[in-house]
Formats: structure tokens, sequence, C-alpha cells
């Protein structure tokens, strides 16, 4: 059974192994039951010209602090930058080329553009196809992920000790942010939607809250909250 944005953002949780290993990591979480793709469009194009705009204008993935915190924390895990990297990493690289970042679905890049303007990790997650709340985990390695390979649908499995994001049914999100699942992730057909923002700079990381705000803003009857080490 699918659950309610409010549900959603309520019952969300971030286990303390979690806060152990990173005492600054917060999540903010933004939902909404009500998402009126129409009016969404007609924005963001402008938002997707402006990310494109920022990323071109600067070597933010070599320079940015938060982009350098992301990079170390992976490597926490054992992880190098060469073969993964946090969403908002990865996305700044691929629209700072000449052929820019492709464009998906206005809800995808929606939340791409402002990940990349604000240079914040965001996923996006379809609630109707999410059991339960979310939670942040370290994986034991068990855990079930089911991704694409090929056009075909298969169960993969995190390496013990990454952080993972997980519903009742098993990884929605490997390595906070850099590979969702195909099982919860944002189609054409999406109208409730849920809203992670991943920061290393608890409390008071101003591109985090301003990525926060801005979604909140976009859409309707938004609920929104922040779990921090606090």
């Amino acid at each position: 059974m699918s659950i309610s944005a409010e549900d959603w953002v309520a019952n969300t949780t971030v286990e303390h192994s979690v806060f152990d290993r990173w005492p600054n990591y917060q999540a903010i979480l933004v939902a909404s039951d009500h998402v009126d793709l129409d009016r969404l469009s007609m924005v963001t194009d402008e938002l997707f010209a402006e990310a494109h705009g920022a990323a071109r204008g600067t070597e933010r993935a070599e320079t940015n602090e938060h982009i350098q915190q992301w990079q170390q924390a992976y490597r926490d895990f054992g992880v190098k930058p060469r073969s993964a990297r946090a969403s908002v990493d990865a996305l700044l690289l691929r629209a700072g080329t000449d052929e820019g970042l492709a464009r998906i679905s206005t809800l995808v890049d929606l939340y791409n553009a402002i990940s990349m303007i604000t240079v914040v990790p965001i996923g996006g997650e379809d609630l109707d196809r999410y059991v339960g709340p979310a939670r942040l985990m370290l994986a034991t390695g068990d855990e079930p992920f089911l991704t694409r390979t090929g056009g075909e649908i298969v169960t993969e499995h995190p390496k013990p000790g990454e952080p993972i994001w997980v519903d009742d049914e098993g990884v929605t999100c490997r390595r906070w942010n850099w590979r969702q699942t195909s099982r919860t992730a944002i189609h054409d057909g999406t109208r409730r939607v849920g809203f992670i923002l991943d920061s290393l700079d608890a409390p008071d990381h101003a591109g985090a809250h301003d990525a926060a705000t801005r979604l909140a803003g976009l859409l309707d009857q938004a609920v929104t909250r922040v779990i921090s080490n606090a």
C-alpha cells in the first residue's frame, strides 16, 4: 500500500550509525500528494537553463567545498570518486560538457536543476510505488536492490557499510544518492512525490535549505521536515 506525503515525511528516520560516522549529516524531506505537472513544466525550462549556466560557469566539481565533502564521505566507505560520485557531483560534470545534461521528464528535470543550482544532492521518489516510510542506514550487504542492466530488471546488493535509503521492500537508493532503484523512480505518470535532500553540513547549510524552499514553493500542499543529529 502506498504512503501519504505527510506520513512519509513524519515517519522517515536516519539510523544512529549514520550520525556516528558523519555527525554533521542532515536529511531534508519535501513531499506532496498533489503534483501539477502542467504548472511545473512552465518553470522547469528556465531552471534547467539556469542550472546549465551555473555548471558551465565554474569548475564546481573540483573546487566546491560541498562536492569535496561528498567525495571524502564516499572515500570513508571505500568508494573513490572515479568509480562513483554523489548525484550532484555527477550532474555537474555531465552538465558542464558540450552535450549538456539530457532532459528526462518534468519532475526529474526540476529536481536535477535545483540540485545543480544549489549544489545539493536530491533524490525523487514516486510515493505510489513506495512501501512504508524511508530509512537511512548502513548496509549489511543482504538488502535487495532492483535495477536495470541491459534493459532487464535484476537484483543486486549493496556493499556492507555503505549508506542506503530503504523502504519496507528493499533498497531505494544506494550510497546515499548515487543510484536509485527502478522500483520507486519517478516516471511520467507520477503525481505524488517525495524528495530527499542530503547534506553533510548541518545545521546551517544555506544551499540545502534554499533547495528545500525552492521545491516546497513549487509543489502544492508540500510537507517538509529536517532530520539531523540534534
